[in-house]
């Protein structure tokens, strides 16, 4: 018995320590608040007349630079026109955390007549079995700046579609109709716009989409209540089968989520969300961490905030801000590098930062 004790004893310790050899996390414990490092001052991506919004990152297997995806906008505009006028661009980096130089714009506006004719916005990029594919949000509408307002004919025109290329630096395939669209039925979750993308692959190969929707349950033209849907595809480029079942949510809260990125790490999912008024801690409005088992049933993980509204600067200098969103991890042989966030100073002017990963 004593020798049959000690084998399994060895057997567990063994197990123990192959774990710790892979860095493998037990599912939904992450802690991604502690791996936030210092930002240097390289990874904050500005331009002097545009909003930077919404950044992504990919490492190019053809020329070995780093290639970032952003939405922009002219600031004269103001910010809510980011519904009208916002397009996805691109610059380049011998770095991941810059500095990044403008190249072209990826997406550009291609006519009212179609889905995505007049604004690009919300780009997602990945790349999967030789070639690259950018999700993103695209809309159509009469083109007028509203002001503080939003244009809400852009607004409910939102729709999710990808782009496809060979190579990062273009040229990109567009699609003539979204990859996902809304529920013809009036009562559905996603019945009014949806917006948000954010895709990964399953560990049986397939791919997961977790995007935002709103539905026409509540006054217009906002409409709501709105949540945050999972769909399943055979192939990055779909069809994608809706699972109609919201998740991030919370009781007698109308909008408690926004701009989820999701991954799968080694035994669970996660999604980074951007919490909009503290539904899910005590910190305010913030970024959390949900994982799944599964990708379509969520919880909040064991260690939810990841980062406050303030951000560490590689000077040493904190900086408080009117908003850090958009979260989009930058993962390099199989590490999370980065954590790239859209930000918005108090005085109004929007960049990307790359944030450092330990």
């Amino acid at each position: 018995m004593k020798n049959l004790l000690l084998t399994l004893f060895a057997f567990l310790l063994g197990l123990s320590t192959n774990a710790q050899k892979k860095n493998i996390v037990p599912p939904g414990e992450l802690n991604l608040q502690l791996m936030l490092q210092p930002i240097p001052m390289t990874a904050k991506f500005i331009n002097d007349t545009s909003f930077i919004w919404c950044g992504t990152l990919v490492k190019s297997h053809l020329d070995q630079k780093y290639h970032l995806f952003y939405s922009r906008w002219l600031r004269k505009f103001g910010m809510s026109a980011w519904v009208t006028h916002s397009e996805v661009a691109h610059a380049v980096s011998n770095s991941p955390f810059g500095p990044f130089t403008f190249k072209d714009i990826a997406l550009p506006v291609r006519g009212k007549e179609y889905w995505d004719g007049m604004v690009t916005h919300n780009p997602t990029v990945h790349y999967y079995n030789g070639k690259y594919y950018l999700y993103y949000t695209g809309n159509y509408g009469d083109g007028k700046v509203t002001g503080s307002q939003l244009n809400w004919t852009h607004r409910n025109h939102q729709r999710i579609g990808v782009a496809v290329a060979d190579n990062p630096n273009g040229p990109w395939k567009r699609f003539d109709k979204p990859i996902i669209d809304i529920s013809s039925d009036t009562t559905a979750h996603d019945a009014q716009m949806m917006a948000n993308p954010s895709v990964t692959q399953m560990p049986d190969g397939r791919y997961l989409m977790v995007y935002k929707a709103v539905a026409k349950k509540k006054p217009q033209p906002f409409g709501g209540p709105v949540v945050h849907l999972t769909a399943i595809a055979d192939r990055p480029e779909g069809p994608f089968v809706k699972q109609n079942k919201p998740i991030f949510t919370v009781e007698n809260v109308d909008f408690p989520a926004e701009d989820p990125y999701v991954w799968y790490d080694k035994n669970c999912y996660y999604a980074v969300v951007k919490d909009m008024k503290g539904a899910f801690t005590n910190a305010g409005r913030s970024l959390v961490l949900f994982y799944s088992l599964d990708g379509l049933d969520w919880k909040l993980a064991k260690y939810p905030l990841v980062s406050t509204l303030n951000i560490l600067w590689e000077n040493g200098s904190t900086q408080k801000l009117e908003a850090l969103e958009r979260p989009q991890l930058f993962f390099e042989n199989g590490n999370m590098i980065a954590l790239l966030c859209a930000v918005n100073e108090m005085q109004g002017h929007s960049y990307n930062v790359q944030i450092p990963l330990k």
